[in-house]
């Protein structure tokens, strides 16, 4: 039965072929950062109070200028559409039937622009090398396409360590091999719902890590299109900002310095993230930084991602400073059991959630969430 965001996890694990599954699920060599995000929400206790007169209350949230239906969004997701069929328009028609943020991925497979007409408030996340020419590109293209809010993910400038994958038999580019067909034939359902509907559509290409189309998945120019990323800097996120019109957010942060150097450049908002833990093995999960962090971010707006799968998950997450939360692999495994319909199941599952919860603590409304209803264990 799926009751809860972790029940789309075993559920997935059936459904995808193994290296298709242990690309989402995995973390970087010991899963230690991955493991921290959870502990970090687990060190906190909730405080109800009673008698509070709870009915009509709500879970909507202003962030950034527009108000949201709940305080939840949906995160960024490289290759969303070798999971789920269509993965990348299907994840943002439900978000934006849900009044909900949605996060497109530099990493996908699908248009921008394509993705922008399925949500005309989709945002665009883009992973950028540091050079200019190509940045002033890519945002052109972004321009043109017509998204409001640009996302700069900071935290990839050297490729982690990701163990798991090649254990499971997953690479970039993707290697064809015996064993890749063999974990591919054993799905058939997958097979027969996402790949061969995907293929006919001609080989995925990465469609957004540049302003022109990238190289397909099994190309080994796929690594270099993604190069230089350590080249990228401060001045660079400055150029961005000259540059974007829009609402301009950096993802990836976790030092609360690096939040006051964001804010001084003139973003919008921030997202502290160790990248699901998919990164630098042992980084300190973002929960534990967020009240330092909400003194460096003043009133520019500070989500947090990394760990999130229950409402209170997320009320813990507004109680120690955050705007707003972003949850990712629990929704592309809804996405990959039934598309649109199951991803809007598991959207419903969380924000009821959070509505439920938010009246067994005596609040009516989220600005009456704060530190104040937290104990640590």
């Amino acid at each position: 039965m799926l009751l809860t965001l972790d029940d789309f996890e075993p559920a997935a694990r059936r459904r995808l072929p193994r290296p298709l599954f242990g690309y989402v699920s995995g973390a970087a060599e010991t899963g230690a950062a991955r493991q921290d995000n959870r502990a970090a929400l687990d060190a906190w206790r909730l405080v109800p109070k009673v008698l509070a007169g709870v009915e009509g209350r709500s879970v909507a949230q202003n962030l950034m200028g527009k108000t949201y239906t709940a305080p939840f969004g949906i995160a960024p997701m490289g290759l969303s559409a070798l999971m789920a069929r269509d993965g990348d328009r299907v994840l943002a028609r439900a978000a934006g039937a849900a009044g909900l943020p949605f996060v497109l991925s530099g990493s996908s497979l699908t248009r921008m622009e394509d993705v922008r007409d399925a949500n005309p408030d989709a945002w665009f996340q883009a992973y950028l090398p540091g050079e200019e020419d190509r940045i002033r590109a890519l945002i052109a293209r972004a321009r043109e396409a017509g998204f409001g809010t640009l996302v700069l993910t900071a935290d990839t400038a050297v490729v982690a360590n990701r163990e798991n994958n090649l254990r499971a038999g997953f690479s970039t580019p993707l290697r064809v091999t015996p064993r890749l067909l063999w974990d591919f034939a054993i799905k058939p359902r997958w097979v027969l719902g996402t790949f061969v509907p995907t293929l006919a559509r001609g080989m995925p290409h990465f469609e957004n890590s540049d302003a022109i189309r990238g190289a397909p998945i099994i190309s080994k120019q796929a690594m270099r299109d993604f190069g230089r990323k350590d080249h990228l800097s401060w001045d660079h996120l400055a150029l961005m900002r000259d540059l974007w019109p829009g609402k301009l957010v950096l993802k990836g942060v976790i030092a609360p310095d690096d939040v006051g150097r964001a804010r001084a450049l003139g973003c919008d908002g921030v997202v502290l993230s160790n990248h699901g833990g998919r990164q630098l093995d042992h980084a300190i999960s973002p929960l534990r930084i967020l009240p330092e962090a909400r003194a460096q971010a003043g009133d520019m707006a500070l989500l947090v991602d990394g760990g999130i799968r229950r409402g209170t998950d997320v009320i813990k997450a507004l109680a120690l400073g955050a705007d707003m939360v972003l949850v990712g692999r629990p929704l592309l495994y809804a996405a990959t059991l039934g598309g649109q319909e199951m991803a809007t199941r598991a959207i419903d599952i969380l924000k009821t959630e959070i509505h439920r919860n938010l009246g067994l603590l005596g609040l009516r409304s989220l600005s009456e969430v704060g530190p104040d209803i937290l104990h640590r264990v």
